[in-house]
């Protein structure tokens, strides 16, 4: 069967960001947290008219900062299509750094995870997991996180109490 659509890679993760948006106006609304999307950088290179021609350029920090109870939060969204693990390819070396930073002074630091063929399932990964897995990848160690560690490690993030996805009930 073809498909009738291609999803690029610039749009990957657009359904989990689109829900992590919709949860955090969510948070701003009832006064729980506040967090924003960091927009995407573009350079503009022409402005003719009000016709505004540009391109994206390499990214410096995460999708996601924020507070919650005098606590900064600070995270990136990642969808995989892949049932059996996370591939840690996904995670630019920038984020993970940005990540790591931030959680040395701090604040909380994470990723969100989504299982695209796993009914979007969703996880918390904590830094600290990631960072166990960080070591081993850039060794010669294992290039992704089993999906078995997710689901005995991390908090499955679902709907509740009225967020969309709520996923700083943990936090």
């Amino acid at each position: 069967m073809r498909k009738l659509y291609n999803q690029s890679h610039a749009n990957r993760g657009a359904g989990l960001e689109k829900l992590i948006d919709m949860t955090n106006t969510q948070y701003r609304n009832k006064g729980f947290a506040d967090i924003r999307k960091i927009p995407t950088p573009v350079k503009i290179i022409s402005n003719v008219k009000g016709k505004i021609s540009g391109h994206v350029t390499k990214g410096e920090l995460v999708d996601y900062f924020g507070v919650k109870d005098g606590r900064a939060i600070v995270f990136d969204a990642k969808e995989t299509n892949i049932t059996t693990s996370f591939p840690l390819k996904n995670v630019h070396e920038h984020q993970f750094n940005i990540l790591k930073s931030w959680h040395q002074k701090g604040a909380k630091a994470f990723l969100l995870v989504s299982f695209t063929k796993r009914q979007y399932e969703t996880y918390l990964l904590p830094f600290e997991m990631l960072e166990q897995a960080w070591k081993n990848y850039i060794g010669d160690g294992r290039k992704s996180i089993p999906y078995e560690d997710f689901v005995m490690q991390c908090d499955l993030v679902k709907s509740d109490k009225g967020y969309v996805l709520h996923f700083l009930k943990s936090v």
